[in-house]
């Protein structure tokens, strides 16, 4: 493990001119700082204070996640992470972030700086600034959802939304249901290209067509329902398959509006199983993803790169949850 003095030979400065860099004093150039700490994450240096048992903090940094209520998604990953490491002893920091906040702050010396041994992140986005930084980050991160290459310092924790995928559409062809639409989520989200290409897969093995009047991109919220469920009414669809239970809630709502019946007229299934789908009317069939084993596991997987065992990729298995927003086609 580097230390101080090992750090100020790479850069030909003081060990006393690092410890400042590093302790954030202000008697230093902003340059200087985080020239210190760029070298430190690249030497792969933390503080003596970080390495004590009383000291240890992992942090979550949160984007595009509501996770604050126990109806929201993000609720049970944070509980469940934040179970695991309390119980062996670490504090957790949450820390909500922004595009802005990632081009400010350099994602290694952000943690760093403030004493964290690693991160799990909730809700980003493919194009997001810390994401290319991760390709080559020396900080123990596991991201939701997203993947990773070539770096053993990250994991990608999930559910596996082929299998996710394939059980919904499975269920929607043993109730006879051939004419199936699928609402995606956001364009630029890992999540929504495995879940595109696993309906994709499931249609093609059920030798079924892939009309694209019945395909469609939204954003994962109720309403994108209404920019698109009137055209797969018109082109004829039975059953519905929604990227998660936000999209299936406004489907719902919008094919009663347009004067259709769920489950009579429409068949419609979501993802995710929130707390609140069950309450749905029609209560919601769903797949459901275990988010508080998420959380558990998340951390265990972080607990692993931080005692440097490289895990690649953790996946849960989902489940599917049958209620009343589907039913046998009409003949």
């Amino acid at each position: 493990m580097a230390t101080i003095k090992d750090i100020a030979n790479r850069l030909g400065v003081s060990v006393s001119t690092v410890s400042k860099g590093l302790n954030g004093a202000s008697d230093i150039s902003d340059e200087l700082r985080q020239m210190v700490l760029d070298t430190a994450v690249e030497m792969g240096y933390s503080t003596k204070r970080s390495r004590k048992k009383e000291n240890r903090k992992l942090c979550i940094f949160i984007e595009n996640m509501s996770y604050e209520s126990i109806d929201e998604f993000g609720y049970d990953i944070v509980l469940g992470f934040k179970q695991n490491a309390f119980r062996h002893k670490w504090n957790v920091e949450i820390i909500p972030v922004t595009p802005a906040f990632q081009d400010e702050e350099r994602y290694d010396t952000f943690l760093l700086k403030n004493g964290f041994c690693g991160a799990l992140l909730l809700g980003f986005a493919l194009h997001d600034p810390w994401m290319k930084q991760l390709e080559k980050t020396t900080m123990p991160t596991v991201l939701l959802d997203n993947f990773i290459s070539n770096n053993p310092n990250v994991c990608y924790i999930g559910t596996d939304n082929y299998e996710g995928i394939a059980l919904a559409v499975s269920h929607l062809l043993t109730l006879g249901h051939r004419s199936i639409a699928f609402l995606n989520g956001s364009l630029y989200s890992m999540v929504t290209d495995q879940r595109q290409e696993a309906f994709e897969n499931a249609m093609k093995a059920a030798e079924l067509p892939l009309n694209k009047d019945q395909v469609a991109f939204g954003y994962y919220v109720a309403d994108s329902a209404k920019y698109h469920v009137p055209g797969f009414l018109a082109a004829g669809a039975t059953a519905i398959v929604c990227g998660n239970d936000l999209i299936a809630q406004g489907v719902i709502e919008e094919c009663v509006r347009r004067g259709f019946s769920v489950p009579e007229d429409i068949s419609v299934i979501g993802f995710d199983d929130i707390p609140v789908a069950a309450a749905f009317d029609p209560p919601l069939t769903t797949i459901r993803q275990e988010r508080n084993e998420i959380g558990r596991c998340a951390y265990i997987s972080l607990n692993s790169l931080i005692n440097h065992i490289p895990i690649s990729k953790t996946l849960l298995r989902p489940k599917l949850i049958v209620r009343e927003s589907t039913e046998r086609v009409k003949e």
